[in-house]
Formats: structure tokens, C-alpha cells, sequence
């Protein structure tokens, strides 16, 4: 019993000793000491009275085992109280634990971060229409947006929001390819809404998913069910028609928004054989380090000669330097915040929530933008667009439930 007891206290000791510190460490250590000396006056007395002889013998050592009994009980009783008392101390901190906001409401937060998305995407491109009309110079802006996202995610790297993550050769090689995709639609887009309509650009890109399909089953081998294509025409109907009608058509916003589809096409290509296990926060950032480095060589040979001539004086007589250079600064925060929150926000989600995102995005910007720039579209035009968004709409649902049915299968 007395062995038990020091057992005891022993792990008592290491219990308390989380919880109270160097006080419950000099107290398990005292209260050991003592129970040690104690069964050892008791054993010695035992002894004595045994080996001493007597006709009370046995009488006597009732006596001492009793009282030894019941001291191992005492000190057992006394040894559980500070482990119930710290077991119970620990379920009431769980207990009284404060659920965040985050946990309690988590739909009310998935709401908000799709509402900032579209309120950032949308606000991006009204600014960066706006640029463009005293501005046209989409090589350089298309830089600017990069430099602002580069400097902000260094600045973050600095105070640790996020922590920045290393990265290797290995990782390096497997990123450049998509961010040389990533910086070539970046471009291509900017030089689309510079020449044309932003309804406009925004029709020609509801063709992305046609280009995806078409990569992954001609170039990844993968194959794509005939409800998937069928639910493309839609989408290639409805841009042709919204095309041949288009007040603002010209051939280089036309050919530049193309580009762009094939462009982000193989950046989905090159993002699959670059998944690793980093975070999203870091990898963006890396891939906009990178695709800033490939966009600064063509906005210098491309644009730099006539910046230097007339760009930049004529824009500073139009608008003044100090809301010049603010509307390069916040132009290039939003295009930075929106593609940060869009990837936070379709992490949360599930397939088809994302499919419905995407959609609703593009709905939103082609009518803000014609709410805002007040452009003049034909009827045909509203019913090709209509058309186009529709056929996205389709394509989005049966591909986000294809992927669902493959996850499921996996998971069986």
C-alpha cells in the first residue's frame, strides 16, 4: 500500500505540475517525503512489536495493520482530491472555452468572402477601365498590378501574416511554367479591356471552359463525356453572337481575349503537375514574384519608348500626378486582394458553390460595367451574352458534379 501510495503521488505530482508550476512540485515532493517517513515509523513500530515478543502479540498487530490501512486509504483520498480538482478545473476551461466567429456563424463568414470577391472584382475593373481611358497602356498597368501584389505579399512575408514558406529548386522549376501562363493572360486580358468594351472581354472569356475541355482531352488524354461538350455549344453560340454585333468590336481586344483563354488554360494544365503541399497565400505569391519578372522585359521594349515621350505627361495633364499615381496604386491592390480573396473563398466551398461563383462573378462585372461605362449593346449582343453565361452555367454544374461523383468514388 505504501508503494502504491508513492506511485500515486508521483503521477498527482505530474499532473499538478502543468497546471501550478514549481508550487505543486515543492508540495507533490514534501507530501511524498512525508508519507515515506510516516509508513516507515509505522512499519518500524510493526517490527518491534513483532520480533519484541508478548501474549499481545497478534492483538497488536491487528492494531498496526489497521492503522497502517487506513493512513494508505487517507493518503490515497488525499492524493485524488488535487486530481479531481485539476481534472475538473480543465473541463471547465473547455467548457468555458469562447467559440470565434468564425465557428459559430461559418456560413454568415463564407457569405462575406464571396460578397468582398465580387465587390473587389468589380471594383478592379471599373478602375482599370477608367485607367485605360487616359491611360493606354496596358503592358505597364499590367506590371503595376503585379508590383503592388508583390510589395504586399513582401511586406507580409516581413510582419509573418502569412509566414513565408521555403521554397527549393525543385519547386521553383515546377512553378515557372504556370507563372509564365499566369503573366501572359494577365497581359493579354489588360491589353482586351484597353481596346474594348469590359462586357465585352468578359464574353469572349466565358470561352475558358471550352479551351479547358479541350486541352484536357486532345493534350492530357483525359476524356470528356459528349453531355460536357454538348454543354459548351451554348457557350460558343452565344459569344458568336454577342461578337458580330459588338458596338466596341475590334480585332485586338477580339484575339488578346482569346489568347488569354489559352493562356490561363495551360496555367490549369501546369497548376496540376505543381501541386505541392504549400498553401495557396504562399504559392500566389511566388507566381506573382515570378510573373512580374516576365511582364517588366515587353512593357520596357513594348510601351517604354512612348512612355517616356508622352505616357506618362499625358496622363499626369489629364488627371494630376497625385490621383495618377493613386489609381495606379489601388488598381493594382484590388486585382491583388480580389485574386487572394477568390482562392480563400473557393477553398471554403464545395465544387458546385465554386461553379455557381464563378458564374455569378461574371454576371456581376458585364453589369456593373455597362451600368457604369453606360455602353450601348445590341439586342443581339444581350441575347448572345445571355446565351454564353447560360452554356457557363451548364458546363460549371456537370463538371463540379463529375468531380463530386469521383471524389465519393475514391473515398469508397
Amino acid at each position: 500500500m505504501a508503494t502504491a501510495g508513492v506511485s500515486a503521488a508521483r503521477n498527482a505530482a505530474g499532473i499538478l505540475r502543468s497546471k501550478e508550476g514549481g508550487r505543486s512540485r515543492r508540495e507533490s515532493s514534501g507530501w511524498v517525503k512525508c508519507s515515506s517517513t510516516s509508513s516507515s515509523t509505522i512499519m518500524g513500530g510493526v517490527t518491534r512489536l513483532v520480533w519484541g515478543g508478548g501474549h499481545h502479540r497478534q492483538q497488536l498487530l491487528s492494531k498496526a495493520g489497521l492503522l497502517l490501512s487506513r493512513r494508505s486509504i487517507g493518503q490515497q483520498q488525499h492524493l485524488v482530491q488535487p486530481v479531481r480538482a485539476a481534472a475538473a478545473e480543465g473541463g471547465e476551461s473547455s467548457g468555458e472555452r469562447s467559440i470565434s466567429f468564425v465557428e459559430k456563424y461559418p456560413a454568415l463568414v463564407t457569405g462575406f468572402f464571396f460578397f468582398m470577391w465580387y465587390f473587389l472584382n468589380v471594383i478592379f475593373n471599373i478602375l482599370n477601365k477608367k485607367i485605360y481611358n487616359y491611360f493606354p497602356y496596358p503592358y505597364f498597368v499590367s506590371v503595376v498590378h503585379l508590383l503592388v501584389g508583390v510589395v504586399y505579399c513582401l511586406v507580409s512575408w516581413t510582419v509573418g501574416l502569412p509566414k513565408r514558406a521555403p521554397i527549393d529548386n525543385n519547386l521553383l522549376k515546377l512553378l515557372v511554367p504556370v507563372a509564365v501562363c499566369h503573366a501572359l493572360g494577365h497581359v493579354t486580358s489588360n491589353v482586351s479591356f484597353a481596346a474594348v468594351a469590359v462586357s465585352f472581354t468578359h464574353t469572349i472569356k466565358a470561352l475558358e471552359p471550352f479551351f479547358n475541355a479541350a486541352a484536357s482531352q486532345f493534350i492530357l488524354g483525359q476524356q470528356i463525356p459528349l453531355t460536357l461538350w454538348l454543354s459548351l455549344a451554348p457557350v460558343v453560340i452565344g459569344v458568336s453572337m454577342a461578337s458580330l454585333t459588338e458596338l466596341s468590336f475590334n480585332w485586338t481586344g477580339f484575339i488578346s481575349a482569346m489568347i488569354s483563354n489559352i493562356s490561363f488554360t495551360y496555367r490549369s494544365i501546369y497548376s496540376k503537375k505543381a501541386m505541392t503541399d504549400m498553401d495557396s497565400t504562399n504559392i500566389y505569391a511566388y507566381i506573382s514574384i515570378i510573373a512580374l519578372l516576365v511582364c517588366i522585359p515587353p512593357a520596357v521594349i513594348v510601351e517604354g519608348p512612348q512612355l517616356l515621350q508622352h505616357g506618362f505627361k499625358d496622363a499626369i495633364a489629364k488627371v494630376g500626378l497625385t490621383k495618377f499615381l493613386s489609381d495606379l496604386f489601388w488598381v493594382g491592390m484590388f486585382y491583388h486582394l480580389y485574386n487572394q480573396l477568390a482562392t480563400n473563398t473557393l477553398e471554403r466551398v464545395a465544387p458546385l458553390t465554386h461553379a455557381v461563383g464563378n458564374v455569378l462573378k461574371r454576371v456581376f462585372v458585364i453589369g456593373f460595367s455597362i451600368i457604369v461605362f453606360g455602353n450601348k449593346i445590341s439586342t443581339q449582343t444581350g441575347i448572345g451574352t445571355t446565351i454564353a453565361i447560360a452554356g457557363v452555367a451548364m458546363y460549371s454544374f456537370i463538371k463540379a458534379r463529375m468531380e463530386e461523383e469521383k471524389r465519393k468514388q475514391k473515398l469508397a
